[in-house]
Order: C-alpha cells, then sequence, then structure tokens
C-alpha cells in the first residue's frame, strides 16, 4: 500500500485533518503555526491562513456558515472567510497549564473535545461535549493529552486516547443524550512502537489511528486487534480522516514538533501531508448542529 506525498507544508504540528464533504474540501490546522490549511483535490489548489489563537480541532457549521472551532483556549464560531470570531464557552480557565487539543463531532453533530496540559504532562485536564445549543458538560476528567476521539458508523461507541497513557479507550454513547457509559480498553500500546494521536473511523467499522513517534498508522478492528499497518515516511503522524469525493482516501498530517533542527534535516517531509488509498472508504463527519 503506497503513501503518497500531497502537501510538502512543513507543519510545526499538523492536527485536525477534517474532510468538508459538503465543500469537497480538505482543511488542517497547525497549531503551533497558527495556521489553517485548505485543499481542494480536485485542482491540487492549497491555501492557508492565520487564525487568530492556536487552532486545536474544529468542524463545518450547519447553520450560520463557517467553522466551530476549539481554540487553545475555548470553543468560538469562526469564520475564515472574514476573519470574525465569536467566543462561546472558556475551557478550563482556572487552570492555565491546560489547552483544548483533539476533537470530533458526533453522528448527531456535538463537539467533543478533549485538553492537554501541555506545561508538565499531568492528568489534570477533561474531556467535554459542545452541544448545539452552545451548553457544554464535562464527560469526563484525569486527562492528559486527549486524542483519537472518533465514533462508529451507528454512533453509539465513542473512542478516545490519552497519548502518554499508550491506551485507546472505547465507551458506550447514547445518542440521545451524549452521555458515555462503560468505559473499557479497546488496545495498549504495549510492544508497538509509538503512542496513539488523532484516529478516525472507516464505513467498516474499523478504527484508523496515526501513531505519534510510530511512523506508521494502524488500524484496529472494533475488538481492538491489529488489522493493518501502514508506515509513513515520517516520525511523527499525527491525524487521519477520510476524503475525496468517494472517501476513498486517507489522508495523514504530520509534525516536526519537539524535533531538533538535526532531525528535520533527516526527516524532511515531517510535517508534509500525505494520502493513502486503503480499498476501504470512510464516512462523513456530521457538521456541527448549532
Amino acid at each position: 500500500m503506497s503513501v503518497e506525498l500531497v502537501v510538502d507544508c512543513q507543519n510545526v504540528l499538523g492536527e485536525a485533518v477534517s474532510w468538508d464533504h459538503a465543500a469537497q474540501r480538505l482543511r488542517w490546522v497547525d497549531i503551533e503555526s497558527r495556521e489553517l490549511w485548505t485543499l481542494d483535490p480536485a485542482t491540487g489548489t492549497c491555501s492557508t491562513q492565520k487564525t487568530p489563537e492556536r487552532m486545536a480541532c474544529f468542524a463545518p457549521r450547519q447553520r450560520g456558515g463557517g467553522l466551530v472551532a476549539a481554540f487553545a483556549s475555548g470553543f468560538a464560531f469562526y469564520d475564515p472567510a472574514t476573519g470574525s470570531r465569536e467566543d462561546l464557552a472558556a475551557f478550563e480557565p482556572d487552570n492555565p497549564a491546560t489547552r483544548l487539543n483533539d476533537g470530533r463531532t458526533d453522528r448527531q453533530g456535538r463537539l467533543i473535545a478533549g485538553g492537554f496540559d501541555e506545561q508538565n504532562g499531568e492528568r489534570v485536564s477533561s474531556v467535554v461535549r459542545l452541544d448545539p445549543d452552545l451548553r457544554v458538560e464535562t464527560l469526563f476528567d484525569g486527562v492528559a493529552c486527549a486524542n483519537g476521539i472518533c465514533f462508529s458508523p451507528a454512533g453509539r461507541t465513542m473512542y478516545f486516547a490519552d497519548t502518554p497513557s499508550r491506551t485507546i479507550w472505547a465507551f458506550d454513547y447514547d445518542t440521545a443524550t451524549g452521555k458515555l457509559a462503560n468505559r473499557r480498553i479497546l488496545h495498549r500500546f504495549d510492544g508497538q512502537p509509538g503512542m496513539p494521536d488523532g484516529s478516525c473511523v472507516d464505513a467498516d467499522g474499523c478504527i484508523w489511528n496515526a501513531q505519534w513517534n510510530g511512523g506508521r498508522v494502524v488500524r484496529f478492528t472494533p475488538e481492538g486487534h491489529v488489522d493493518r499497518i501502514v508506515p509513513v515516511p515520517v516520525p511523527n503522524a499525527t491525524c487521519v480522516t477520510f476524503g475525496g469525493a468517494r472517501l476513498d482516501v486517507l489522508y495523514v498530517t504530520t509534525a516536526r514538533y519537539l524535533m531538533t533542527s538535526q532531525q528535520v534535516l533527516a526527516e524532511p517531509l515531517s510535517g508534509a501531508l500525505f494520502a493513502i488509498v486503503p480499498g476501504v472508504k470512510g464516512l462523513p463527519d456530521a457538521a456541527f448542529a448549532g
């Protein structure tokens, strides 16, 4: 299975790659450079724009246009076309060590996002749910670096990784209320080279996970078994999503975050966007319903 270089964008921390199925555009962020990237695969046109703050994840809005964005400090409506920003809710304002990190909409259009203690890597952050009526509810705490949030095809299972724990968990997810139950281990990364970063789910219900410091993307079955391993030509794969008109291309963001200049010289494609055609299809993410 080949891995294609799509954009040599040299992101410091490429993340949150997301396919806007309505617009037929791929978007992702470089968190540390405060950039939002957009790719039109049909033409190969790629553009970038500065964001007002580090943006960790986002989703297009069902109403009102623009995006709902998880900036480092909290949730906001953000319109990339105009640069306008409407703050909605601060994230953990009493803890200056944490910021928002990974997130994804559930199948009903709520945004689930979690935090990252970027100062000490302690388990002092949380995972929260932003509802369409803009209320925020904490789902659980004790999080060091939230990643891998994604949902089964029917939406009744949520997957989550706390990267330093080297573990992916599964939860029962109530699609009517957005509440969680029955937390259990899906897979521990014992014996694997990397740590779990961003994830997505394909139409077969399997979980694709980008492995930080592992140089690969791994497909897990819903039972947690390793089904497929796809090496990527850089050490830090960060996030994955299915895109393209037929949702049959797996896009992979990468990073050069925390790498030395010598390491970047040795791995010059670190921070690039890659694509894989894995022979399976993905599912469109729901737009934020608010």
